[in-house]
């Protein structure tokens, strides 16, 4: 093999290792934020494919025509958007249940800002996104998502997708995120029923009773003191999920 040959050998894996791990960095929770400069995330990716080019398998040699190249490429960076796809519909669960939260304890008037989540996002949504994407760096769960980008190589050969595997994977990822969001704002639910309950037999009981004045209130009141008190176990069973879902990757 010659000097000129192993250099071009050398890059295009490099350029296989950042079509999947880039494209997955795309999306990620906590590396593809959007409040993060691009030029940012983009340095830190090409220096995190740098690192971790040696240790995974790519193709020891190119293909030798440009539309197999282009193939391969392509490949590769379907399978990495899946992953991060993958991930951010999981981390969506945390916005359906701050979503969830903010309608029972009446606080889906009050509007945060977009962080990790889509336009119009409730306060209580922000809250939860921003809490479990900073517990995932705190936790050390980023490992796990990085030890996960490494042995997909194991589970998706370079060059190979399982496109109905893929697809049926997105799909339980989506039903398994609107079950987390549920249990998480389950507790929600039950207090929202007993605290209306309670205030229409008020009402049954004293029709002169301002029940909307009080009941509104009362549901925010009540809704904070339990959203204060739930909302580690919240944030813990949604890193619970999160790992198992990439630890699926390990062998």
């Amino acid at each position: 093999m010659t000097v000129d040959s192993y250099i071009a050998t050398l890059i295009f894996g490099y350029l296989l290792v950042v079509a999947r791990i880039g494209s997955a960095m795309l999306f990620l929770p906590g590396f593809g934020e959007t409040q993060i400069p691009l030029r940012a995330r983009l340095s830190f990716a090409l220096v995190l494919c740098l690192a971790l080019y040696p240790v995974v398998p790519v193709a020891a040699t190119p293909p030798s025509t440009p539309s197999a190249m282009f193939v391969l490429l392509a490949a590769e960076a379907t399978i990495g958007l899946w992953i991060g796809l993958v991930a951010r519909v999981l981390l969506s669960a945390m916005q359906f249940a701050g979503y969830q939260v903010g309608q029972v304890s009446g606080l889906a008037n009050a509007f945060g800002p977009s962080l990790g989540s889509f336009e119009g996002a409730t306060l209580m949504a922000s809250l939860l996104i921003i809490g479990s994407v900073a517990l995932i760096f705190v936790t050390d769960t980023h490992h796990i998502i990085l030890r996960g980008l490494m042995e997909s190589y194991v589970v998706f050969p370079p060059g190979v997708i399982m496109a109905g595997d893929l697809a049926q994977q997105m799909v339980k990822a989506g039903s398994r995120s609107l079950y987390i969001g549920t249990s998480i704002a389950a507790p929600f639910f039950v207090m929202g029923v007993i605290l209306n309950l309670g205030m229409g037999l008020a009402n049954r009981m004293m029709p002169q009773l301002p029940v909307f004045f009080v009941a509104a209130a009362m549901l925010i009141g009540v809704g904070l003191i339990v959203l204060s008190i739930a909302i580690p176990s919240m944030i813990e069973h949604f890193l619970t999920e999160f790992i198992r879902w990439f630890s699926a990757f390990r062998f």
